[in-house]
């Protein structure tokens, strides 16, 4: 079991007055893949640690949804999704609204893709896992599969990561087989998104939106590390920013400026 240090955590920011948060998993629900309950659980877990209550709604990608009513949004495993735009239409709106989201595995690529689409200009851009043939491919099958492994990922000082988890290094679990094209990865940078987690070969392991009040995608699986007794920080940072998004938009909370930050990414 890996354990995680969470004292900087738990001190770090007073928590608002409103301790209810709805948070909404774009995804294709599975029953039959653990990694879609996990997700679940280590919200559900991470709002025990922070006294207060993460409300997850499933949402289906080849439907339509309302994203105004989340305080945050999560992108999670289990791609190909049904519908590749349906997915990229969460990312999008939590980019540009300043909703927390963090996307795991699938997340990241998608979070990839619909970066190099809507703010690169790249309107062709592709995931290899939908189309190999694709002239445009941002994602890529990863030249050694991580897949079912835990990994080092070296995380880069200074960054919003490296404050969430308090170090430098962690080791992570992963259930992918695809990653950022690095030859696309200057392209990307140029644009604004930050690699800040790579792992020791230097392929792309964490992206963040520096501009974002809470945007961070990770090719690993934070919540396969999370459990009660051990909340991952990356989750546990994001439930908190989804709080923290409750109590703005009830004005029990002063807001960043977040028409400048979303202005930027």
């Amino acid at each position: 079991m890996i354990c995680f240090d969470l004292t900087h955590l738990q001190n770090n920011a007073k928590l608002p007055r409103m301790k209810t948060a709805n948070v909404g998993i774009i995804g294709d629900y599975n029953p039959q893949f653990a990694l879609h309950k996990t997700t679940t659980d280590a919200l559900e877990q991470a709002g025990v640690l922070l006294s207060a209550k993460i409300a997850v709604d499933w949402l289906p990608t080849d439907r339509s949804h309302d994203y105004r009513r989340f305080a945050g949004l999560f992108c999670s495993p289990g791609s190909p999704y049904r519908d590749l735009n349906g997915s990229l239409e969460g990312i999008r709106f939590a980019r540009e609204h300043g909703v927390p989201f963090i996307g795991t595995c699938a997340g990241f690529q998608h979070a990839v893709l619909e970066f190099a689409r809507n703010v690169l200009g790249a309107t062709d851009a592709m995931h290899a896992e939908y189309d190999a043939n694709a002239s445009n491919l941002f994602l890529i099958p990863l030249t050694c599969s991580p897949r079912g492994k835990q990994m080092e990922v070296l995380i880069s000082p200074g960054s919003k990561a490296a404050k969430f988890y308090g170090a430098n290094r962690a080791v992570e679990a992963y259930y992918c087989n695809f990653g950022l094209n690095p030859a696309h990865e200057q392209e990307i940078i140029a644009g604004g998104m930050a690699i800040t987690g790579r792992d020791a070969d230097g392929e792309a392991r964490i992206i963040e939106l520096p501009s974002h009040p809470f945007f961070v995608g990770t090719l690993f699986v934070p919540q396969a590390n999370s459990n009660l007794g051990s909340c991952h920080p990356l989750i546990v940072e994001f439930c908190r920013a989804a709080l923290n998004c409750v109590a703005e938009r009830s004005g029990t909370v002063s807001p960043p400026d977040r028409a400048e930050a979303v202005k930027r990414a």
